[in-house]
C-alpha cells in the first residue's frame, strides 16, 4: 500500500513538472509576441548640464560690470567682472569671479565695429568670454589683401580682438541627423515643434527657401512636408510642416544612430564650456564644447549672426542636425569648417531664438505627471524629425522587466522550476529502485 501511495506522489509530480514546462513555454512566448516592436526609448549620451546661474548673474549686474559666463570643466559657472565689488556679489551667490580688463560692452562694441566693416567672405568672429577676447578667423578662402584689411580694422578696435587664420572653408553643412531630400538638396531634421495646431520640423534655414518640398526617400517618393517661414541669411531657422499635420509617435525623441534615441525633456541657451552633442546623418554623433556665443559667420550666401560657436566637427550632409546636451534642446547646426578627421570648428543656431521667432514650441517628453509641451512622435523606420528606439536597457530596469507578468522573466522561472522538480523525481525513483536491488540481491544471495 505504502509503495503505491509512492508511485502516486511521484506520477503527480511529474505531472506537475510536466505541466509546469507547457505553462512556462506558452508565457514565454506570449512574452515574445507581446513585446512592442521598438524598445524603451532613453537617453544613452548626457553631458552635465549647464546650470544657468552665470547667465543670471551677467543679466542682473550688467554689462558694464561683466564679460560673460562660462561652465568650467567640473560643471561650475564662472562669472567675468571688471570690478571687485561685482567680484563679491558673484562670490555670494556661489559661483566664481574672474577679473578682467574689457566689459561685455567692450566686446559688444567691437563686434558692431566688425560687421560695419566691408563684408568679406569666409570669416567670421566670436565673443571668447574665457580669454576676454573677440576672435576673428578667416578660412583659407580670404585673400591676403582681404586679412590685412581685417586686421587693420582689428588693430584699430584695440588688442583684445584676437586674429586667427583657418584651413578649409566657411560652408553651409547642407544634410543631417535624419535625411530629408529635395530639389535645394539633402538636409538633417533637427526637432520636432508645434504650434499646438500642426507639427513641423524645425532644421536650418539654408536648407532651402519657402515653398521647397521634402521627401524621405531619393525617389521623390515618400513625402514629408514643404517648407515656411525661413530665415537666412541673417539667421539659420526655417521650418517644414508635415503633410499630414502631425510628426507621429516619438517626436520627443531626437536620432543618433545605431538604432538609438535621446529624449528630449527641455530646451536652453547655450553656455560657454558646456559639453554638448551632435548628431548628423554623415558624421554621426559627435561630441564637443561650446567655445563662444553670439558669432558672425560671413557665408558666400550671406551672413549670419548670434550663431553659438562649438569645436565638435561637422560635415556636409550635418545640416540642420540636432545639437543637445542631457536631452535639452541647444542649437541645430548651420556650418562650420574642417571635417571629422583633421577636426574644426562648427556653429549653430540657437533653438531659443528659432522659436521665439517662429512662435512654436518644441514637443518634449511628457513629465511624470503625464503633462508635455504638445501631443507627441521615430530612427529606424521613423519619419524624418522624429527619432530612434533604443536598443539596449540599463541594469536599473532588468529585474522589474524579469518580474513583470507580461515579460519573459516569469515564464522562464517556472521552466526552471519545472526542470528541477522533473529531475529531482527521477533521482529520487533511481535512488529508491537501486535500494530495492541491493535488497534483493542480498536477499537472493545471503
Amino acid at each position: 500500500m505504502r509503495h503505491a501511495r509512492r508511485r502516486v506522489v511521484r506520477r503527480v509530480t511529474r505531472l506537475a513538472a510536466v505541466g509546469g514546462l507547457l505553462l512556462g513555454g506558452a508565457m514565454v512566448t506570449n512574452a515574445v509576441a507581446s513585446e512592442p516592436a521598438a524598445p524603451s526609448i532613453g537617453v544613452p549620451f548626457t553631458a552635465p548640464p549647464a546650470t544657468g546661474e552665470g547667465t543670471d548673474l551677467v543679466s542682473r549686474l550688467g554689462n558694464s560690470r561683466t564679460a560673460g559666463s562660462w561652465v568650467d570643466k567640473a560643471g561650475r559657472p564662472v562669472v567675468a567682472v571688471t570690478d571687485h565689488k561685482a567680484a563679491a556679489e558673484v562670490k555670494r551667490a556661489g559661483a566664481q569671479a574672474r577679473m578682467v580688463e574689457h566689459s561685455m560692452s567692450d566686446l559688444k562694441s567691437a563686434a558692431a565695429t566688425l560687421r560695419s566693416a566691408p563684408r568679406v567672405s569666409g570669416t567670421s568672429w566670436a565673443l571668447d568670454y574665457k580669454n576676454n577676447q573677440v576672435v576673428v578667423r578667416g578660412d583659407s578662402t580670404v585673400s591676403s589683401s582681404d586679412w590685412s584689411r581685417m586686421t587693420e580694422v582689428a588693430e584699430g578696435i584695440g588688442s583684445f580682438v584676437r586674429m586667427e587664420r583657418s584651413e578649409g572653408t566657411f560652408t553651409t553643412r547642407v544634410n543631417g541627423a535624419q535625411p530629408i531630400l529635395s530639389t535645394a538638396g539633402r538636409c538633417s531634421a533637427g526637432f520636432n515643434v508645434t504650434d499646438g495646431k500642426s507639427d513641423f520640423i524645425l532644421t536650418a534655414g539654408h536648407c532651402g527657401p519657402d515653398g521647397s518640398v521634402w521627401f524621405a526617400d531619393d525617389r521623390g517618393r515618400d513625402q514629408v512636408g514643404t517648407s515656411l517661414k525661413g530665415s537666412f541669411p541673417g539667421d539659420d531657422y526655417s521650418l517644414v510642416k508635415y503633410d499630414g499635420g502631425r510628426a507621429g509617435k516619438g517626436a520627443d525623441v531626437v536620432a543618433v544612430g545605431d538604432g538609438k534615441g535621446v529624449r528630449i525633456t527641455g530646451v536652453a541657451d547655450a553656455e560657454v564650456g558646456q559639453k554638448i552633442f551632435r548628431s548628423g546623418s554623415t558624421s554621426g554623433l559627435r561630441q564637443g564644447e561650446v567655445t563662444a556665443l553670439n558669432a558672425t559667420v560671413n557665408y558666400p550666401e550671406g551672413t549670419v549672426t548670434g550663431l553659438i560657436e562649438t569645436n565638435v566637427c561637422a560635415e556636409p550632409g550635418d545640416s540642420g542636425g540636432p545639437m543637445f546636451a542631457d536631452g535639452v534642446a541647444l542649437g541645430v547646426t548651420s556650418g562650420g569648417s574642417g571635417d571629422c578627421k583633421a577636426g574644426g570648428t562648427t556653429f549653430f543656431q540657437p533653438v531659443t531664438k528659432a522659436l521665439t521667432e517662429l512662435g512654436v514650441k518644441l514637443i518634449v517628453a511628457k513629465s511624470s505627471g503625464g503633462t508635455g509641451a504638445a501631443p507627441a512622435p521615430s530612427q529606424g523606420a521613423a519619419s524624418p524629425g522624429s527619432s530612434a528606439p533604443i536598443t539596449g536597457t540599463d541594469v536599473s530596469t532588468l529585474l522589474s522587466r524579469l518580474t513583470d507578468p507580461r515579460n519573459v522573466g516569469p515564464g522562464m522561472l517556472v521552466i526552471g522550476g519545472s526542470l528541477v522538480a522533473l529531475v529531482a523525481t527521477r533521482w529520487i525513483r533511481a535512488e529508491q529502485d537501486r535500494k530495492a536491488y541491493r535488497q534483493y540481491y542480498s536477499a537472493t544471495w545471503g
